[in-house]
C-alpha cells in the first residue's frame, strides 16, 4: 500500500512542532555520559565520560540538575577523586541544556585563567554539542575571551577569590566556588570573597551553588562549615565477602610495617580482608545516606580518597603517605587533608608551662648534649635589650635549648650589638669535647630595622634578617632584597629581608611541646625520642611561661572566621626567640633533611656520625663529663632564665 507523499506544508508543520517540543530533561550525569567527552590534555583517562568509573559523583551532579530541588551542594572531599569534573560537567550542561548566567571562582584570577585554558577549553572543543554553542576565540568578532564564555542564552564568567572586581562582574543564577579553602580571607577590604559571591545569586529564585574542596584547618575551613550546615551524606559500600554497608575509614587499612603497597581493608563487620582491586565491584554498588536533617536545602557530600577508582590512587598508596607522615610529622596534615579529606585541627592551645618545667634535664646550660649536630639561634630585639636563645639541633628535629641570653643596653647604640657580635662567634662544647659554632642566627627586623639592617650587613651570610609574614607558605620564605630603609633612607648594598610564617612555626612548637618522654626503660631498650622533641636544661619558671605565653583565638571579621595568636601573659621574648631559631635551621635545611643529610652535617661538623647511644636510668647530666668541658670564648652577659 502506497502513502500518500506529504505536502510541503505538511512537512514544515510537523518540523515546526518538533522545534518546539522540549529537548528530554536529562540530569547532569546523564549528560555528561552522553555529550562529555574528556580530552588528552586534560584527562589521564580520555575518551567518553563515563560516569561508572566514578558512581559516587552521580548523586552529587544530580543535585545541580533543574529536576532537584536542592539548592546548595556541598562537596567535602579527599584528592584525586574527580571532585571538580563535576563541576566542569555542570559547566557543560549549562551551557547545553540550561542556559543562564554563571560564575565559576578559583582561589585566584591566576588559577581560573589556568583552569579556563587546561580544563575549559577542552570541555568545549572535546563536545560536538559544545563546540557549536561557544564561538572560536581565535574569530576576529569573538566572544570568547579566557574568562568569559559566551553561549545563547546565557554567559559563563570565571574569576579568582581575590578579586573584589570580578566577584561583583555580574548577577548569576549559577555559582561554581571551586576549592574553597584555599580563598583569602577578606578581598580587597571588602570581606569573604564566598558572600560577595552569593550576593551576585540572590535576585534568582532558582539559583544552584556548588561548592567544592579539599579542606584545610578546623574552624577556619569553609567547606567543613557549610558540610555541617547540610544533611552530612557518607558514602556507604558493601563488602564482598559480608555484603554488610559501611563507610570506609582509615584505621580498617591494614599492612605490614614498611610493607604499604600490601596494605588491606579489613571489613568492620566480618573482620575479613578485602584488596584494593575489589573497590570495582564495591563502588558501584555503594549508596550515600544522610546523617542529618539539614535546612532540606543544603546536600552535603564528604568522600575520602579511599574511594578513589582502581587505577587512580591506592590503598598501597595511602598507606605510604601515612608511613611517610610519620617519619615527617609536617606531611601529617597533608595526609589528612588530602587523603582522608578531613580538616586539620591546630595545636592553639599553649601547653601547661608547669608540666615542662617539670621535665627539665640535668645537662649544664652552654653544653650540647649527644645527639645535637648543629646550631641556629633567634634573637628578637627590643628598645633596651636583645634577647636570644641558642638551640641545637639532631636528627628527628629534635632540639636541645642550649642557652639563653639577654643582652642588656639602648638598641639604637653600638654596644648592645658588639654583645651580639660576641655570641655570634662564640662556639660550644659538646659531649666529645667539640666545638660547634652557631651556623645560622636569625634576627627579628620589626623593632630598631636600621640597626638591625646595618649590623646584619657587617656578619655575612650567617644572619638572617627576618620579619613575620602569615602569607609565608612555610616556617620561612624566600628572601626579598630591601634597598631601601623604613626611614626612607638608601641602604648601600642593600639587605635581604626574610618571611617567618610566625603562626605555622608556634603551631609546630606547641604540636613538639606536648610529646611525651619515653619510659626509662623505653629509652634502655633504644627506643629515641618523638621527632620534634625538645629538650631543655633547668632554666627558671619564666622561660617556659614566656615560650607558652600565647594561643590561638577564632575571631569573626568581616564575615569570616579568622585565627590569631594572641599574648596570654606580658612577655612572650622566649617563643619568639625560639620561632627565629627554628626559622634559622629551617634555611640550614632542617625540612629536607634525610639520613644522608644528616651524616654529611655530622661529619663537617666534626660530630660522630654513628647513632647516639642508647641512654641508661641516669640523668643526662651524669652521663656528661662537665667537669672537662672546655671554656666558651666570651660570657654570659646577663642571663634571665639561668637555673
Amino acid at each position: 500500500m502506497n502513502l500518500p507523499t506529504p505536502t510541503a506544508e505538511e512537512i514544515y508543520s510537523a518540523a515546526a512542532t518538533a522545534g518546539a517540543r522540549p529537548d528530554p530533561l536529562l540530569t547532569i550525569s546523564q549528560w555528561a555520559d552522553k555529550y562529555r567527552t574528556l580530552s588528552q590534555r586534560a584527562s589521564a583517562e580520555p575518551g567518553p565520560w563515563r560516569t561508572d568509573r566514578t558512581p559516587y559523583l552521580r548523586e552529587i551532579m544530580d543535585c545541580l540538575s533543574p529536576s532537584s530541588p536542592i539548592e546548595r551542594t556541598v562537596f567535602m572531599k579527599g584528592a584525586q577523586i574527580g571532585g571538580t569534573e563535576c563541576g566542569n560537567n555542570w559547566i557543560g550542561y549549562v551551557i547545553h541544556q540550561a542556559q543562564g548566567p554563571m560564575m565559576a571562582v578559583q582561589p585566584t584570577v591566576e588559577m581560573a585563567k589556568r583552569n579556563s585554558k587546561q580544563r575549559i577549553d577542552p570541555l568545549i572543543e572535546e563536545s560536538e554539542v559544545l563546540r557549536t554553542l561557544v564561538r572560536d576565540p581565535r574569530s576576529r568578532d569573538s566572544s570568547n575571551t579566557v574568562l568569559s564564555k559566551e553561549f545563547p542564552g546565557g554567559v559563563l564568567v570565571m574569576t579568582g577569590a581575590n578579586s573584589a572586581v570580578g566577584l561583583r562582574s555580574m548577577a548569576a543564577r549559577y555559582l561554581f566556588l571551586d576549592e574553597v579553602d584555599g580563598y583569602p580571607g577578606d578581598v580587597d577590604g571588602e570581606g569573604d570573597p564566598i558572600n560577595l559571591a552569593l550576593a551576585r545569586t540572590r535576585t534568582f529564585s532558582r539559583r544552584k551553588v556548588f561548592l567544592v574542596s579539599t579542606p584545610k584547618i578546623t574552624g577556619m575551613s569553609r567547606i567543613e562549615a557549610a558540610f555541617e550546615e547540610s544533611d552530612k551524606r557518607f558514602f556507604h559500600v558493601p563488602c564482598p565477602i559480608c555484603r554488610e554497608m559501611q563507610v570506609l575509614k582509615f584505621p580498617q587499612l591494614r599492612w605490614p610495617k614498611g610493607e604499604a603497597e600490601k596494605a588491606l581493608y579489613v571489613c568492620e563487620h566480618c573482620g575479613q580482608e578485602i584488596h584494593n582491586h575489589q573497590k570495582q565491584w564495591m563502588l558501584p554498588r555503594g549508596m550515600w545516606r544522610a546523617t542529618a536533617k539539614g535546612d532540606g536545602k543544603t546536600a552535603g557530600f564528604h568522600l575520602s580518597s579511599l574511594y578513589s577508582p582502581v587505577g587512580w590512587f591506592s590503598w598501597g598508596e595511602a598507606a605510604k603517605q601515612f608511613e611517610q607522615a610519620q617519619k615527617n610529622p609536617s606531611l601529617l596534615q597533608v595526609f589528612v587533608n588530602t587523603v582522608l579529606g578531613d580538616t586539620w585541627t591546630l595545636l592553639g592551645e599553649a601547653p601547661d608551662w608547669k608540666k615542662l618545667y617539670d621535665r627539665r634535664e640535668q645537662y649544664k646550660i652552654g653544653l650540647v648534649p649527644r645527639g645535637g649536630i648543629f646550631i641556629t639561634a633567634g634573637a628578637d630585639v627590643q628598645r633596651d635589650r636583645i634577647e636570644v636563645e641558642v638551640v641545637a639541633w639532631g636528627r628527628g628535629k629534635v632540639s636541645w635549648s642550649i642557652d639563653y641570653r639577654v643582652f642588656e643596653g639602648d638598641t639604637a647604640r653600638t654596644q648592645v650589638w658588639e654583645k651580639l657580635t660576641g655570641l655570634l662567634n662564640e662556639t660550644f662544647t659538646t659531649t666529645n669535647n667539640l666545638e660547634l659554632p652557631i651556623i645560622q642566627m636569625a634576627v627579628d627586623s620589626g623593632y630598631a630595622t636600621n640597626e638591625v639592617y646595618e649590623w646584619a650587613r657587617r656578619q655575612g651570610n650567617r644572619v638572617l634578617v627576618v620579619k613575620g609574614d602569615s602569607r609565608a607558605p612555610a616556617i620561612i620564605g624566600s628572601a626579598s632584597p630591601i634597598e631601601v630603609g623604613p626611614l626612607g633612607v638608601k641602604l648601600k648594598r642593600g639587605v635581604k629581608v626574610w618571611p617567618v610564617n610566625s603562626g605555622m612555626a608556634k603551631e609546630e612548637l606547641y604540636r613538639w611541646l606536648r610529646l611525651e618522654r619515653p619510659t626509662d626503660e623505653d629509652l634502655e631498650q633504644g627506643v629515641p625520642y618523638p621527632p620534634g622533641y625538645c629538650h631543655f636544661p633547668r632554666y627558671s619558671e619564666e622561660y617556659f611561661r614566656q615560650i607558652t605565653a600565647e594561643q590561638l583565638v577564632a575571631k569573626l571579621v568581616k564575615g569570616y572566621r579568622k585565627l590569631e595568636w594572641q599574648k596570654m601573659r606580658e612577655r612572650n621574648e622566649a617563643l619568639d626567640c625560639r620561632v627565629y631559631a627554628r626559622a634559622a635551621a629551617a634555611r640550614v635545611g632542617l625540612d629536607r633533611f634525610q639520613e644522608k643529610h644528616w651524616r654529611v652535617v655530622a661529619e663537617r661538623m666534626g660530630v660522630p656520625v654513628s647513632p647516639a647511644p642508647r641512654p641508661t636510668q641516669q640523668s643526662p647530666v651524669q652521663q656528661q663529663p662537665q667537669a672537662t668541658a672546655q671554656p666558651r670564648r666570651g660570657r654570659r652577659v646577663s642571663g634571665r632564665f639561668g637555673g
